[in-house]
């Protein structure tokens, strides 16, 4: 378990490091002591949905630079009805640099920028202490030479999620949420079907792997795992890395109750990075019924790896 959390802060710490090589540290000239407030009401993720999938995101904090300097890391209001809103000692025109962030593995330590998504820059805002400038909801969007190597959003029946294991009469399977729009489902104009794993006492357990094999990438290339969740049993995501040896199975995080709908970006780079002789890997979910219940459901969707 240590192992694996010293990779996840790993990623972060070559991603601030990274930052800080390609920025310069920000001074304010001079005696200002009355800052410039900056208001944003909220950061939206715009998707081209036949290459990229939904616009699903869960962007928690910003990381603000001005002149290429970072000033500083704030906070969105968990419940989004609170503009953000962040002081700046800077008078007249400046760049600004606004990168949107998010918790890696879904742990508040390890808010890293997402490397990802496009920072939203400004190059010649002009800051005026002693005032709030609002910049209302802004919109981002990947990077152009985003590659998606998995995009499986339920909306067919043709899973990309097939039956790992040796006991298949106990094994709970992966379907659509039906009907149409059911009010389980993750819905949003290109959401009408979310992956719904139902566990019961007959069927107690679910073992699954991506259909498809993926390509390993050059090491240090940073991945990400993105996808909805929302579960009332704990379910498990690893690897599975294959390699001329045969397979290593790698856990990576457990998903933990909750009764909405919940956004996290799991770290795979820095884990297919410690098998450098692998050929290629598999995602698998692995649950089984918690004791004392009789029931459970897993909903999954908006399933998506990510490179760049």
């Amino acid at each position: 378990m240590l192992r694996r959390e010293l990779h996840f802060y790993y990623f972060f710490i070559i991603l601030l490091l990274t930052s800080i090589l390609f920025v310069g540290c920000y001074k304010f000239e001079g005696n200002q002591t009355i800052p410039a407030y900056i208001s944003i009401d909220r950061i939206n993720l715009t998707t081209y949905y036949p290459d990229e999938g939904t616009n699903s995101e869960d962007i928690a904090d910003i990381w603000v630079y001005i002149d290429d300097g970072l000033i500083g890391v704030f906070e969105f209001d968990p419940s989004d009805t609170v503009p953000l809103v962040f002081p700046a000692l800077a008078e007249g025109k400046h760049k600004l640099e606004i990168r949107p962030g998010i918790k890696l593995n879904g742990i508040s330590s390890t808010r890293v920028p997402y490397p990802f998504y496009k920072p939203l820059v400004y190059e010649e805002f002009d800051f005026v202490p002693g005032t709030t400038q609002s910049l209302g909801t802004l919109t981002t969007t990947y990077y152009p030479d985003t590659k998606f190597a998995w995009l499986e959003d339920f909306e067919t029946s043709n899973i990309s999620i097939v039956y790992s294991g040796d006991t298949l009469e106990e094994h709970a399977e992966i379907v659509q949420t039906l009907p149409e729009n059911n009010p389980v489902a993750f819905l949003s104009p290109n959401s009408k079907y979310s992956g719904l794993i139902n566990l019961t006492e007959d069927k107690k357990q679910f073992i699954g792997v991506s259909y498809n094999s993926f390509e390993i990438q050059t090491p240090g290339t940073i991945i990400v795992l993105e996808l909805n969740f929302k579960v009332n049993n704990y379910t498990q995501i690893g690897l599975l890395i294959r390699s001329s040896s045969g397979w290593d199975e790698r856990d990576l995080v457990i998903l933990n109750h909750t009764d909405e709908w919940k956004k996290i970006y799991i770290n795979l780079g820095s884990n297919l990075s410690l098998f450098p002789n692998a050929l290629d890997y598999k995602v698998i979910f692995k649950a089984g019924l918690e004791s004392g219940t009789s029931d459970a459901d897993i909903l999954l969707d908006n399933i998506k790896i990510v490179y760049r």
